[in-house]
């Protein structure tokens, strides 16, 4: 009977409290939630002097200074294409969709030749290697490309810039 009792014992001393553990997990998240609402909220802190002497000098510096007026451009929509990809790639469609930022001046001359940067767009994304268009950093590569090819059908001055509205390989 004493062997059984002192087995008993030992079962309970070997299952330590878990409640300090868990007060203790509680009160560190409650410590730093408010620590972090408290340096967030100015009550302590209030952020740094720099930060202070910043904020002044941005409102002084708007009271002063005009802003820029923003370039006159405008925007022309390049239709969506859909290009089918090879057997190799791994998806199997792109689908492609951009505007071209055109100074004002120009938007009739650049809308009147749309089909021809469709065309040079879509001969230049259909001979891709399927990899060209998956590797990291691809867009960027392709992009400065397609603006290049897209400037020689419209004349140097005519496209400021290329954006690229959709890029989705599937």
């Amino acid at each position: 009977m004493s062997d059984a009792t002192v087995d008993e014992e030992e079962v309970e001393e070997k299952k330590p409290s878990k409640l300090p553990m868990i007060i203790g997990v509680v009160l560190a998240l409650a410590g730093g939630g408010g620590g972090f609402f408290a340096v967030q909220s100015g009550l302590l802190g209030g952020g740094s002097d720099s930060e202070k002497h910043d904020s002044s000098a941005e409102a002084h510096a708007e009271e002063t200074v005009e802003t820029a007026p923003l370039p006159d451009v405008s925007f022309i929509e390049v239709p969506q294409l859909v290009i089918s990809l090879g057997p190799k790639a791994q998806a199997s469609h792109l689908r492609f969709r951009a505007s071209l930022e055109v100074p004002k001046n120009y938007t009739t001359e650049v809308e009147s030749i749309l089909p021809r940067v469709q065309d040079v767009l879509n001969s230049y994304l259909r001979a891709l290697d399927p990899r060209d268009l998956e590797a990291p950093g691809a867009l960027i590569k392709l992009r400065g490309q397609m603006l290049r090819r897209i400037r020689l059908v419209a004349g140097e001055g005519r496209v400021s810039d290329l954006l690229v509205l959709e890029f989705v390989l599937n």
